[in-house]
């Protein structure tokens, strides 16, 4: 048996202002550090020892994670990986997301953030909010950096890190992944095996932990968010 624990990172800046955020490295509010701190006694609780802990280069996600393993007293370090990022939201990244409803329409909104293929037009390279412009993302090659993203590309990044660097270690260890909204959800979509349509709908909470547990040949046996009153629907359980 073998436990995956999944944590959006707590409130950001950014989610209490309800902009688009994607690449820009945000930290986190009030509210976002007392979710993480949350998470941490919920996941304490368990008594589940993690041997392997992982996060986004983001500042939001590794900020949640520093917390709650300050509150689990556990002092491994943890694996920062960028294809852990949030999906890059292109030429939307740094705008509010209820003024660009009311000035594109919900349902274009609604489609540029939820469905599975279709990206916002690329960010100028010229914009400080640009990856290329943000000193977190200084050491990565410049041709791997992207200009905008569908989910369906974020989906390939995190699937495939996932599939070459996480799942072989859950066979029988325990691992705590930090990181984002659409992060998880292509995760979710790979270990729950959601359709395209499945995947639009999932909701995922800020620091709220998703435990899912895992039989020694990885078939999901269990899952369920620690945080029961701010639970969503899995589709699936």
């Amino acid at each position: 048996m073998s436990f995956l624990i999944l944590v959006r990172h707590g409130q950001s800046i950014w989610n209490l202002e309800k902009r688009f955020t994607g690449w820009v490295d945000i930290g986190l509010t009030e509210k976002g550090k007392s979710e993480a701190e949350k998470s941490g006694f919920l996941i304490k609780n368990k008594n589940i020892t993690i041997e392997y802990y992982y996060s986004s280069l983001q500042l939001r996600a590794n900020n949640t994670l520093e917390i709650i393993k300050s509150v689990l007293n556990d002092k491994k370090d943890f694996i920062k990986a960028w294809q852990l990022n949030e999906r890059h939201y292109g030429i939307l990244t740094g705008l509010n997301k209820t003024e660009m409803s009311e000035k594109l329409g919900k349902k274009k909104i609604h489609e540029f953030r939820r469905s599975w293929n279709i990206k916002p037009d690329a960010l100028s390279k010229e914009s400080p909010y640009h990856p290329i412009n943000i000193d977190t993302y200084k050491d990565l090659p410049e041709e791997i950096i992207p200009d905008t993203e569908s989910l369906e590309d974020t989906y390939e990044r995190v699937f495939k890190y996932f599939k070459d660097e996480i799942e072989e270690k859950l066979i029988n260890k325990n691992v705590l992944i930090s990181a984002h909204g659409n992060s998880i959800r292509a995760l979710c979509k790979y270990l729950f095996k959601l359709d395209n349509n499945q995947i639009s709908s999932l909701e995922i909470p800020t620091g709220n932990p998703l435990v899912i547990e895992f039989d020694k040949s990885l078939k999901i046996l269990n899952c369920k968010y620690l945080d029961v009153e701010r639970s969503k629907d899995l589709l699936i359980f």
